[in-house]
């Protein structure tokens, strides 16, 4: 029996979501489209590998012992493709975050990481969109959930945060601010704050009553917003080197300090054998310039790492 492995996938992916609609979109397919190619399947094999009921999608116990095997076929069949095409295919990383600049910690590995090829998605769903189509190799950005359970992730930087505000706020003076201190103050968002998970915990966490969004047009265009209103201000990772911003100050956050987490994110069983490398030279870096230093009294964070090691900076 040969089977297809446009089917095989198919069906993992409506596996993993239960749902043909959201499965179909990962795949860049109408869910027209996945359901001929799941009938295609469970035709060949001669049973029901799912249970239709209204809306309602289930695996039955045929679908939850094929499950297993046809994640490791997919693995095996990508493995087999990168083996192929040889160690010297360039690994296809996305970024995404792109206010935030990851492109600048990314520069401090790719030398040591084999040949890159860099996109630019939109943001975290669309990168993990891309990596579950094969589109991509890997992605690089802040992850949070809801995840893919088709994906893995490492962390590989915690960044410190600053709030940036206008020279005119009332705050500005200061040489350092508790992230509470900002409650009276605007939160200026570029974009939606419900797409925009640290900026919309934040604002959670330190009760930020008043936030306001904006259209991206680029960073030096928002930030010259947030300085043109004495009640504004934003937050951006320390190390994010500022444009010239008339008017602007940027002001670091203790007590706690926030962290922006930074992970490398890849498609479970990806076998391409740049992914090692990037993982690798990330992991020295990170031991060089003490990225993953976390302390839960000093610090805040949306989500604590299970992977990071704790302990105060010298």
């Amino acid at each position: 029996m040969d089977l297809d492995m446009a089917q095989v996938r198919a069906f993992v992916r409506a596996a993993e979501e239960l749902h043909f609609g959201r499965a179909a979109g990962t795949l860049g397919l109408s869910q027209q489209a996945l359901s001929k190619r799941i009938a295609r399947l469970e035709s060949l094999l001669g049973t029901e590998l799912f249970q239709r009921g209204g809306k309602a999608v289930g695996l039955t116990d045929a679908g939850r012992r094929f499950l297993g095997p046809a994640r490791q076929a997919l693995a095996s069949a990508e493995s087999a493709v990168a083996a192929a095409v040889g160690p010297d295919r360039p690994l296809r990383l996305d970024v995404w975050g792109h206010l935030y600049a990851p492109m600048r910690t990314l520069a401090q590995v790719a030398g040591r990481a084999g040949e890159l090829v860099p996109g630019h998605g939109r943001d975290l769903p669309s990168v993990m969109a891309a990596l579950l189509r094969g589109d991509i190799d890997a992605a690089f950005g802040r992850v949070h959930p809801p995840l893919h359970a088709g994906l893995a992730h490492r962390l590989v930087r915690l960044e410190p945060v600053d709030a940036v505000l206008s020279a005119d706020h009332p705050l500005a003076a200061e040489p350092a601010l508790r992230p509470e201190q900002l409650g009276g103050s605007v939160l200026w968002a570029p974009g939606a704050l419900d797409r925009l998970d640290f900026l919309h915990r934040f604002a959670h966490r330190f009760t930020i009553p008043t936030t306001a969004t904006t259209l991206n047009l680029g960073l030096a265009h928002f930030l010259a917003e947030v300085a043109e209103d004495p009640r504004r201000f934003s937050l951006l990772p320390a190390d994010v080197p500022l444009p010239d911003v008339p008017g602007l100050r940027s002001v670091p956050l203790v007590d706690p300090t926030p962290l922006y987490a930074w992970s490398l994110l890849w498609r479970t069983g990806s076998g391409h054998p740049g992914l090692n490398a990037l993982t690798a030279a990330f992991a020295a870096q990170a031991g060089r310039s003490r990225w993953l230093e976390y302390d839960p009294a000093r610090d805040w964070l949306p989500e604590p790492p299970a992977n990071a090691p704790t302990g105060k900076a010298g």
